[in-house]
């Protein structure tokens, strides 16, 4: 029976998930708190060899003062937190499963995109404070044209979602989803298509050499004049100076981030723009999607290949 050691939280939050795991591996070892240096990472895993991991980055060192460590089974959505390279020239094995929070971060976007356009949040904030004043203007999101950028797992999930209200839906990604998109009557363009035809955009693109920057100033300039944005995918792919520079001068309407460039964010200027909503990378924060992610890593510590550099999900 392999030794397992856990740093991700979700086993500390859950009783039910701590119960299940045990019951697999009588001898885990369960951390109760964050792991927040590589220090702590190393005194906690000396002398396991598999690991179920929550965001904690894997550097060489870690991996070094290491040698018995096998396995990295991850309750993370996303895998940009590890070296796929470093883990293949050292022949550790990564557990994950795409997707594992599709549901949460889908009905997040949702709720950013139509927050967004009735000014919910910032009615909210008039009550707490004493006064009651409705928006001055609101939009409907019926009837708009919806750009998906990126239409993986949680792309996918948002699409379905925005069946209801009568939007014109344009994907845009990589990967061939014609299939999809036509069960789900979704228009596939460029990027550049996406940027100049959509009303509102919804990020959900992985962070990847191909990502990182994208939306830059130059691109910004070229997105619809009056659209609304969102990203719940993560913050390094958009440019926030430029974001907020839009935003002062009215050619964003709105936008709604739950990922920033550095987190936690220190950007007063941009979190507290009254265009703007500012989310604590809060995506995954369903119960149901944590149960999830748990699952997800006790699967992992069985199921798991050797990372290949420039293979899915790395790039």
């Amino acid at each position: 029976m392999p030794k397992v050691a856990v740093t991700s939280r979700l086993f500390a939050a859950l009783p039910e998930m701590r119960a299940a795991l045990l019951a697999k591996y009588p001898d885990a070892k369960i951390a109760e708190r964050f792991m927040r240096s590589e220090d702590d990472i190393i005194e906690f895993l000396d002398g396991y060899d598999v690991a179920v991991i929550g965001v904690e980055k894997y550097s060489k060192r870690v991996l070094d003062a290491l040698p018995d460590l096998k396995v990295l089974a991850c309750c993370s959505a996303g895998v940009d937190h590890l070296d796929p390279a470093l883990m293949h020239e050292r022949g550790v094995r990564m557990g994950w499963i795409p997707g594992v929070n599709k549901h949460a971060v889908s009905e997040l976007a949702m709720c950013l995109m139509l927050d967004l356009m009735r000014h919910a949040n910032w009615a909210n904030v008039q009550m707490r404070e004493g006064t009651w004043q409705a928006p001055a203007r609101g939009n409907l999101l019926r009837g708009r044209t919806v750009g998906v950028h990126g239409t993986g797992n949680i792309g996918k999930e948002t699409i379905k979602l925005l069946q209801p209200f009568g939007v014109t839906i344009l994907g845009s990604d990589r990967a061939d989803c014609s299939e999809f998109y036509e069960q789900y009557d979704v228009t596939a363009v460029s990027q550049e298509e996406l940027w100049a035809e959509s009303e509102v955009i919804s990020i959900h693109l992985p962070r990847n050499s191909t990502t990182i920057g994208l939306y830059s100033a130059d691109a910004i300039d070229q997105l619809r004049p009056g659209m609304f944005l969102v990203n719940t995918a993560r913050g390094s792919i958009v440019d926030e100076a430029a974001l907020l520079e839009k935003l002062n001068d009215g050619s964003i309407t709105g936008a709604g981030f739950d990922v920033f460039h550095e987190e936690p964010v220190n950007n007063a200027e941009l979190t507290s723009h009254p265009n703007f909503i500012a989310l604590p990378h809060m995506g995954a924060s369903a119960r149901e999607s944590w149960v999830a992610m748990a699952e997800a890593g006790m699967r992992g510590i069985v199921e798991n290949v050797i990372p290949e550099p420039g293979v899915y999900p790395f790039d």
